[in-house]
């Protein structure tokens, strides 16, 4: 079992007097499941606060920010209220077939079992010169609507699978997940939309740019594991 003094010496990768930034295992939730994969829960069991600042899915690796001091906790999440932090995340698909740069605009809802979705019907989605979006008629405003918009840069596409450098301009719960698939691209192995996937979910957090408790600019990068990495080298040996 990874203890707490593990995860610290194996996976910081920015700290000051308020700020912790670790670079977060696939599998692990940042709080709120009561077992020993709950990073937040580990850190109290061994004397350690920590307050996230914003959340990552439990089958995405990377960036996580948590604040040390209950003090520095309120500025570094406006940061994320007022979109002022950089959000940088990788992502693999099970498809080819994306334009070299495009903007998913589609506005997100909460349907049955909790499951975030798109506000408005499939058959509404038009994509033009890059761009996904709903006709404002479409949008169903029967629950609450959460307009939400993700950018996207290809880097590399290998037999039937391509590599995203993904910006979410917004921070909803499953964005990346959601607005990849409902256009039809999907991340490997993502069990919200893989019925027993058979690999880890193709989704990295890179990288992210906030102003530190110190008061200093800080840019942090995660660089994904061998496992994130054959997402794409096994795509293209066929295994």
């Amino acid at each position: 079992m990874t203890t707490w003094a593990d995860m610290r010496a194996a996976r910081t990768l920015y700290e000051d007097d308020g700020a912790l930034v670790l670079d977060k295992p696939v599998g692990w939730s940042v709080m709120g499941e009561r077992h020993d994969t709950d990073i937040v829960r580990i850190a109290a069991d061994d004397g350690e606060k920590l307050w996230p600042a914003h959340r990552i899915d439990k089958v995405t690796s990377g960036v996580v920010l948590f604040a040390k001091q209950l003090e520095a906790h309120g500025d570094l999440t406006r940061q994320f209220t007022k979109r002022t932090v950089e959000k940088s995340y990788l992502a693999v698909t099970g498809t080819v077939g994306l334009p070299a740069e495009g903007r998913i605009e589609l506005p997100l809802s909460v349907g049955r079992k909790n499951r975030v979705r798109i506000a408005a019907p499939r058959e509404a989605i038009t994509s033009v010169d890059g761009l996904w979006s709903v006709p404002e008629d479409a949008v169903d405003t029967s629950k609450d609507v959460y307009p939400s918009t993700t950018t996207f840069t290809k880097v590399e596409e290998c037999d039937g699978r391509t590599l995203l450098e993904v910006h979410p301009v917004t921070g909803r719960r499953h964005q990346i997940r959601v607005h990849l698939a409902w256009i039809g691209h999907a991340l490997v192995g993502d069990p919200l939309f893989e019925k027993n996937p058979t690999s880890r979910t193709g989704l990295h957090a890179h990288r992210l740019v906030f102003d530190a408790p110190d008061g200093q600019r800080r840019t942090v990068t995660a660089e994904p594991d061998d496992e994130f990495r054959a997402l794409l080298r096994d795509a293209a040996s066929g295994t």
